[in-house]
């Protein structure tokens, strides 16, 4: 939605700042410390960190609303025998949702620009309570202890790789594109091996799925980041609508790489029922 990184650009400036001698690490006790204007550009790069920490933080909780969202409709699903056929009941019901999803995500992605923060929030929910509706067949196929077990170990795996990508200086771009390959790889692998029932092929899958989400969720993080910095010096305000909605469209990244991490790790650490 908005282009470039601000948060790099930022440290560029200050790097040819220091290099103009606009720093002057000399003081009158003799210490290293930053003094005149490079001390103000470092207090405005302080101060643009943690407002994408506090925002970062925003989005987050979105995409929890969002994976609370699904566990309760998850557990609808099951506890609902009407519901439940509606879903697996052996007709369309759930190749209906799997297309409304498909559906959501791209109307999301290409489309959030020209829908209000209410719209783009209210379909991120429905979409959320959607893939509960189909992932509820996990609390059956696999045990209570298998599915806490997945859900810690992507818990620490999504903050981790998050952190990563908020702190990095590197541009992780390369990541991302290598990732997005990835991601279309294991797609036609899956639908390869669907028709194949290949147990190697499906275990070569699932493991790379595990590495292209990781990746995912560190580039995502850093989008985010630069995007919202990159509004910010655009003019934006916190709560423009087009800020929120960069934090819906955010909310709805990470929420997906988190589900698929999830799945992904489920299929190799799960102990079926």
């Amino acid at each position: 939605m908005f282009g470039g990184s601000g948060d790099r650009r930022e440290n560029r400036d200050l790097d040819r700042e220091f290099e103009r001698g606009g720093f002057d690490r000399r003081t009158s006790d003799g210490g290293n410390e930053y003094g005149g204007r490079g001390y103000g550009a470092m207090q405005d790069a302080g101060d643009a960190q943690a407002r994408s920490a506090v925002y970062l933080a925003k989005v987050m909780g979105w995409m929890c609303v969002g994976l609370l969202t699904t566990v309760v409709s998850a557990m609808a699903a099951i506890n609902m025998p009407i519901v439940w056929d509606l879903v697996f009941g052996g007709g369309i019901g759930f190749w209906v949702i799997i297309a409304a999803q498909f559906i959501m995500v791209l109307a999301l992605s290409a489309g959030i620009q020209k829908m209000s923060p209410v719209t783009a929030t209210v379909m991120f929910m429905v979409y959320a309570g959607l893939t509960g509706l189909t992932m509820s067949v996990f609390i059956l196929v696999y045990t209570l202890d298998s599915l806490l077990l997945a859900f810690s170990v992507t818990t620490f795996m999504f903050l981790t790789m998050s952190a990563y990508g908020f702190i990095t200086k590197k541009d992780l771009t390369s990541m991302g594109r290598l990732a997005f390959f990835g991601l279309i790889g294991i797609i036609v692998a899956g639908i390869a091996n669907f028709f194949l029932g290949n147990a190697m092929l499906d275990f070569a899958i699932t493991v790379i799925g595990v590495l292209v989400f990781i990746g995912l969720i560190a580039y995502d993080t850093q989008w985010i980041k630069g995007n919202y910095q990159h509004a910010m010096a655009e003019g934006y305000d916190e709560y423009s609508d087009e800020v929120r909605k960069l934090a819906i469209i955010g909310a709805l990244k990470l929420y997906l790489d988190f589900i698929n991490l999830f799945i992904m790790l489920l299929r190799l650490l799960g102990r079926r029922r």
